[in-house]
């Protein structure tokens, strides 16, 4: 039985409230633990699914309860270690830096290779996204590592 490291109750709160609420305290646990967030606003199970897909998280469960509420167990990921070929870790440089640094480096890979890019910098999530539209690279996985950083996995096709 999974044993929560916190309980967040967000009854009475509108998206994105619960959402961002659990974002906050995801940042300060460990991988592996987990959380109770509790929400009567309908769109909180969409948003969790949605945000649990593209950070590494996982939405273990969630139990309809009484006047409209709703019980969802999250679980911090990150915990397993992914093979990466090269680690860039380009934390406090500002866009559009990191994704010019990582597509240098990914130049110099070999097709199939990994790279982990780490940046903080706001805008490198969505010009991640953006990039991995575009066919050269496929974005293995988006991890949101706390306090601002990000992970990403990037293989170069």
């Amino acid at each position: 039985m999974e044993n929560p490291v916190a309980t967040l109750d967000f009854c009475g709160m509108t998206c994105p409230a619960p959402l961002v609420g659990a974002k906050r305290v995801m940042d300060d646990i460990e991988p592996g633990q987990t959380l109770v967030l509790i929400s009567d606003c309908p769109g909180t199970a969409d948003d969790l699914a949605a945000w649990a897909k593209v950070t590494g998280n996982e939405l273990l469960r969630s139990d309809k309860g009484e006047k409209g509420r709703t019980s969802f167990l999250l679980k911090k990921g990150g915990g397993a270690k992914r093979s990466v070929n090269m680690t860039l870790d380009i934390r406090g440089v500002t866009c559009p830096g990191p994704i010019l640094e990582a597509k240098k480096l990914l130049d110099t890979m070999a097709s199939g290779e990994v790279l982990l890019l780490i940046s903080n910098c706001p805008g490198t999530p969505g010009d991640v996204r953006a990039w991995a539209k575009g066919g050269s690279i496929h974005l293995e996985a988006a991890v949101d590592s706390g306090r601002g950083s990000h992970e990403f996995y990037l293989r170069k096709n």
